[in-house]
């Protein structure tokens, strides 16, 4: 809806030459990770600038990060990522998987709460690195007339590096606000029965698909630090809950689901075991030819399962001797998926909606 489209009306009670104001409404802003804006090598260096000087993602100190990062990792790395960015781009819109997914998980949560709520509500969404900031789409929703925003970072597992940088950015972007509106964050939603439902359902549909069933699910989750886990970040204990929570909605033993971590950045050890060793691992040693691969703690697939899951972790598992390798899809805008998350929103919305 244009600015010149939004219904305004004066205060009650006010002179008529009162300025009017868009008509109050409840926002909901969507949160996801980021995406690059092309794939040539200055726009990879601006993400990944951004991304990797954020310091819940790296936490050492400035003085020694950032030399590294400027004169070593952004000198190099941009052609790397730019390279597996291209590998899964979506060439027709212009625009990464992450963000063609965001965009339709935004218009059916729209939909959802136009049904619930009419014309109480508006539905957007926003990345905490590149574009569409945090920042500019809080301040279109204001602008819209929105008084009260829930924000709702779309990690269903909390992590400093994740869920809290989100939060972080909103925090922030509220600070450069004169008139800040009411607003809250959800609380994880790793455990939430209607979530869990949808991972299940996906898994079975994936099952049902493939020719002889695999021996092993195993589900990756992106890892980060060990040392985030000693110093108290709830991250690892939520991935664990997921993964037992879907054995059991699934009825299976302990012997058909496993979870491992993803991702491994730098030389610290990270939460272990290591998707990409283990699925090497389950085929030269337990001789498992024949695995399946699932990522709930992604709410959209993204470079680190297209690209990492499908391709580099896939290779590892084929190299070792593996035969029959699935990736399940994340939940992307699949109507499970939407449902749990609007039962996640309707939750958090009780007391400004009915």
């Amino acid at each position: 809806m244009s600015e010149a489209n939004i219904p305004a009306t004066c205060p009650a009670h006010a002179p008529a030459d009162h300025p009017k104001f868009p008509d109050a409404k409840v926002g909901i802003l969507l949160a996801n990770l980021g995406t690059p804006d092309d794939t040539d090598y200055w726009s990879m260096r601006r993400y990944l600038g951004e991304f990797l000087s954020d310091t819940r993602v790296i936490d050492l100190s400035p003085w020694l990060w950032q030399p590294i990062l400027q004169l070593i990792i952004l000198t190099k790395r941009p052609f790397a990522s730019g390279a597996a960015y291209r590998s899964i781009w979506n060439e027709e819109a212009n625009e990464s998987p992450l963000l063609t997914i965001t965009k339709q998980q935004t218009t059916a949560m729209q939909d959802a709460m136009k049904e619930r709520y009419g014309d109480q509500v508006m539905v957007d969404y926003c990345m905490r690195y590149g574009n569409p900031s945090t920042k500019s789409k809080l301040r279109k929703l204001i602008e819209a007339g929105c008084t009260k925003i829930l924000f709702v970072p779309l990690y269903p597992h909390y992590a400093g590096a994740t869920s809290a940088t989100a939060n972080d950015q909103f925090f922030r972007a509220l600070m450069k606000e004169k008139w800040q509106p009411v607003s809250r964050t959800i609380e994880p939603y790793f455990e939430n029965p209607l979530y869990i439902d949808a991972l299940a359902q996906s898994v079975e549909r994936a099952y049902e698909n493939t020719e002889k069933r695999p021996e092993l699910l195993v589900c990756s989750y992106h890892g980060v630090p060990k040392r985030y886990l000693l110093e108290g970040d709830p991250y690892h204990c939520h991935c664990q809950k997921t993964t037992r929570l879907l054995k059991e909605r699934l009825g299976w033993d302990d012997t058909e689901i496993v979870t491992t971590f993803q991702s491994k950045f730098g030389p610290a050890e990270w939460l272990q075991p290591y998707t990409v060793k283990e699925v090497a691992r389950l085929a030269s040693e337990e001789n498992k030819k024949n695995i399946a691969v699932i990522a709930p703690a992604f709410s959209a697939d993204c470079i680190e399962t297209l690209e990492e899951i499908n391709e580099e972790i896939k290779e590892s598992f084929e190299e070792a001797g593996g035969e029959h390798f699935t990736y399940i899809p994340c939940l992307n805008d699949d109507e499970a998926h939407i449902k749990a998350l609007s039962d996640v929103i309707e939750t958090n919305l009780q007391g400004w909606l009915e």
